[in-house]
Parts: structure tokens; sequence; C-alpha cells
């Protein structure tokens, strides 16, 4: 019954995403990479939503919920914000300047070398990282969670490279061969199957630990755990509160509107009004995030305590609590998550690559159809290349908290570059490339050169003055030196004001005037601020009632 719901709900969304693409015309540019610029508020706002959500993040963030409480769910709500900013601001000037993807304004705005190095930086992380994680990850907890070795009767690793591969390979021909339209309408119906399959979870979760009532639940766990319950933190958890208004704004920012791979599904859109609507829709569902991917963690912890790893929390709560009937649809929505990062990251790399690298260097003179074609013959090789590398990755656990503050030494110096991009009209493209140079190499030498150094004086320090307690020394070495969301938020103050210096001291020739291309009608939602403020209030009510 479990393998007929999963290959039936699978076979539904593959259906309809064949129907509703058949007659995109995917021999040009915009119908490839942007779906002809025809995506509907619906469709941009449940493909940015599964983009976003996958298994290194649902069980990733419940184990962090579990072992530090409420205070992590800053990734979640926060992003509602910079989802507002981003439809207000960014979203506008994208669609005005008709851009594919977003180092193509850098070409525009600054030169050919930055938008050359920004992509490049955009294309090893996807390749290096997040691609063979996306696959390691969801096929270890697809593995782990529905006992595939045994289902099969194969060895573990043995699972584990069939789900790669079958992950990989479903991924690639939706990603590939189907283009962005194709990604973002299988996104969607695997949206709303996440949403019922991902709500499922707390509510039979409460349901267990109020024996049969949700309500009963939910108030025994909060009696009992208080402490889990603080929006605030402490110094010492994932997310302080005081970083909420230094870098993990700006770690947001970046990923909801300058990030290739989320973005991209909000330049397809078919105006700026649903654009707008699309991104507005998403951060309403955002700001409910944490029902999904906070609260089953602290449920967990209320039913197994200090028994078991902060990473079994969710797969552990889910083999408990949700019912053998459910356990096929379940597996087939997680397995839509795991998809979507995955093909959503491919599209995206196929499309830098076709647009900013093979047309730029390799063939300045091929059609809109060669474009795609090698476009896909770079998609295939990447994706080779990742099931390949994914079954490898051993420590995937740990290494993906660690990323989060790896990927700084990108993230930040690129969203500094378009922001000043877009605020001012002098600074010189000479300033973007020491901008992206200096903001890399500062945050390099702040968080894996100084850091640890800080950190190992500060536990010499503590031992020579007796301490020996393992958890105190871990805590002395974290508050050693500033959180690394703190660095981030310091050091884009830093690259602004190198770039504005240097715009000041070698300005353009003429101001950049971002012209408007007439791809799409840029006519704004016109509720845009009233539901933008209303869903800033909303976060700011919930930091409020659980402070």
């Amino acid at each position: 019954m479990a393998i007929l719901s999963f290959v039936g709900f699978t076979l539904l969304v593959a259906i309809i995403s064949y129907i509703a693409t058949r007659k995109t015309n995917e021999h040009t540019s915009d119908g490839y990479f942007l779906g002809g610029r025809s995506l509907t508020a619906g469709v941009i706002a449940g493909s940015l939503l599964l983009t976003n959500l996958s298994t290194e993040q649902i069980v990733g963030l419940n184990g962090s919920s579990f072992a530090n409480g409420l205070s992590v769910m800053a990734w979640e709500t926060l992003a509602a914000i910079t989802m507002v900013v981003t439809a207000a601001f960014l979203l506008p000037r994208y669609l005005k300047g008709g851009i594919t993807t977003v180092p193509q304004f850098l070409d525009e705005r600054f030169d050919k070398t930055t938008k050359t190095i920004t992509s490049a930086l955009f294309l090893t992380g996807y390749a290096v990282v997040l691609l063979p994680i996306v696959l390691y990850s969801g096929s270890l907890a697809i593995t782990t969670m529905f006992d595939i070795p045994q289902l099969l009767g194969v060895s573990h690793t043995t699972s584990l490279w069939i789900c790669v591969w079958g992950i990989g390979i479903i991924g690639s021909i939706y990603a590939i061969f189907g283009g962005l339209k194709a990604v973002a309408v299988s996104d969607t119906v695997n949206a709303v199957g996440l949403l019922i399959g991902g709500l499922l979870i707390p509510i039979f979760g409460l349901m267990y630990v109020g024996d049969g009532s949700v309500t009963e639940g939910l108030s025994t766990l909060m009696e009992s755990n208080p402490e889990k319950f603080n929006s605030l933190g402490d110094k010492t958890s994932e997310v302080p509160f005081s970083t909420l208004f230094t870098g993990m704004m700006l770690v947001n920012l970046f990923y909801w509107g300058t990030n290739q791979a989320i973005i991209q599904r909000a330049l397809g859109a078919k105006n700026l009004k649903e654009g707008q609507k699309g991104l507005l829709l998403a951060a309403f569902f955002k700001i409910l995030g944490p029902v999904i991917v906070v609260l089953p963690g602290i449920i967990a912890f209320h039913i197994f305590g200090n028994t078991i790893e902060k990473d079994q929390a969710y797969p552990k709560l889910v083999d408990l609590v949700l019912p053998s009937v459910w356990m096929g649809f379940f597996a087939a929505v997680l397995f839509g998550a795991i998809l979507s990062s995955f093909n959503s990251a491919l599209n995206s790399s196929v499309t830098l690559f076709g647009l900013d690298i093979y047309k730029q260097y390799i063939n300045k003179d091929a059609s809109e159809l060669t474009v795609v074609k090698y476009g896909k013959r770079f998609g295939i090789v990447l994706a080779v290349c990742a099931m390949l590398i994914a079954p490898l990755i051993a420590n995937a656990g740990g290494l993906f908290a660690y990323l989060q503050e790896v990927n700084g030494i990108y993230n930040i110096p690129i969203l500094t570059i378009i922001v000043v991009g877009y605020l001012t009209k002098r600074v010189p493209a000479i300033a973007a490339k020491i901008g992206i140079i200096s903001g890399s190499l500062l945050y390099i030498i702040s968080q894996f050169i100084v850091k640890p150094i800080m950190a190992d004086r500060a536990v010499e320090a503590a031992k020579a003055s007796g301490i020996t307690d393992a958890d105190k020394l871990a805590e002395i070495a974290t508050l050693s030196y500033p959180h690394f969301l703190h660095v981030m938020g310091i050091l884009f103050v830093v690259n602004v004001l190198i770039m504005l210096i240097i715009g000041r001291l070698f300005p353009r020739e003429s101001d950049f005037e971002l012209k408007y291309t007439k791809q799409v009608n840029i006519e704004p939602y016109k509720f845009l601020a009233p539901v933008g403020l209303a869903i800033c209030a909303i976060v700011v009510f919930i930091y409020v009632y659980f402070a």
C-alpha cells in the first residue's frame, strides 16, 4: 500500500507537469530558462517554497530546534520580511531590465568580468556543494526513514546509491529536458503535498503527547518545556537574538533576493504584479514554516529527551507517530522536496552556464536554440558528476551546518555589489571587483584564521584557571569570537564603504540608467504595501508573543 501511494503521487506530479508544459516553446532562452515568462503567482509561490524546503532543512532545522528551541525559527520567519523587501525593491528592477540571470544585471551595471566572476561563484557553489549534498542528505533520509535496505533486500551503501541515482535521474529529466516551467509546476504540486504531509507530523506528534488531543498535546508541551518556546534564545544558542539585526537579515536577503536558484522563479513571472503576489504569498506561508520545520523537533525533545542525537529527532518522530497508511504518501512528499531542491539548482546551473559562460566566451554568435542545447549538455554532465560524488560524502550531517558559515565567503560580497549597483549611479566596475575580492578574503581571514586562534587561546586560558568541563569549554570557545552572522553584517558595511569610497575617488564617466526592456508589464501589485506591512507585523507579533 505504501509503495502504491508513493508511486501514484509521484506519477501524478509528472503527468500534471507534462500537461502544463507541453505547449511551452523551449527552443528559446526565455521559453526554456524562464518558462516563457508565463509563471503566475501560485506557481511562483509553490516553487519558491519547495525549492527552499528539502531534507537538509526539514531534518536539520528540526534537529536544531531539538537542541535550541524556538529561537532557530529566525531562518524561517525573517525570510518572510526579506521576501517582502525583494518584492518591493529588487523584483521591479529585475523585471524592468528584463534579465534572465542575476549576473546579467552586473554586466550592464559594471562589466563582463564582474558578471563572469559572479556566475563562476554561483556555479561553483551549486556544483561542488549544493547538488551533491542535496542528493546525499535526501537519499540518506529516505534510506533511514523508510528502511530501504530491508525493503529491497540490499546493503545500506547500495540503498544509498539507488536513491541517489533515482533522485538524480528523475530530477535531471525535469530540470534539463523540461526547463524552468516543468520544474516550477512540479514544485507547485509537490508544495501542496508537502504542506499536507509536513503538517501531519506535528499533528500526530501532538496527539501522541496529548493522548489523542492536539490542544492537550500543545498545552503539555509548552508547560513541560517552557525554555524551548523562547523566541529570543540566549548568547550561546545557534541563533542569538542580536544576529536578527545584522547578518541574519542579510543572509536571508541574499538567499531570497539574489540567489539564482531561488529568484529565477520570480524572473519568470508573466508580469510584475504576478511576481510580487507570488513572493508575498510565499512569505505568508513562510511564517507558518516553523510548524513544519521547528515544532516537530521540540515534540521529539519532549518524547525522547537526551536519549537520541539531535539529527535523529525528526526521523525518530516520524517513525514513532506517523500511521503506516500515510507512510507512502509522506515518502512521496519527501521525495518531491528533495527532487525540487536538486532540479532547481540544476536548472539554474544550466541557465548560468548557457547564458553567462557559453554564449559569452565559447560561442558568441550562437543562436538561442544552440545556447539551450549546450546548456542541456552541461546540465547532464553536472548531474552525473553530482550523482557520482554524492554517495562519497560520509559526513554530510555535520558538513551542512558548517556550510552555512562557509557560504559567507561569497553570499555577502555578491549581495553587496548588487545592492550598491542598484542604489548608486557612479560607482565603477573596479569597485565591484574589489568588493567581491575584499569581501571574500576578509571573511576567510576572520572565520578560518583569526577565529580558531582566538578560540584556542580562550580555551587554554580557561583550562589554566581550572575549568575542565567539556561543555563549559565549548561555550567559552563559542563566546570567544563574534558570531559568524555578526561578522557578515560588519563586512557588509565595510564592503559598501569600500565601494562608495572608490566611487567617490574614481567615478564612472556617466550615470548608470536602468532601461525598461518591455519584456513584461511592470505595473506593481496595488496592495503590495498593506500586504507587505501586514506580513512584517505578523513576524514582529510572533517574536513579541514568544519572547
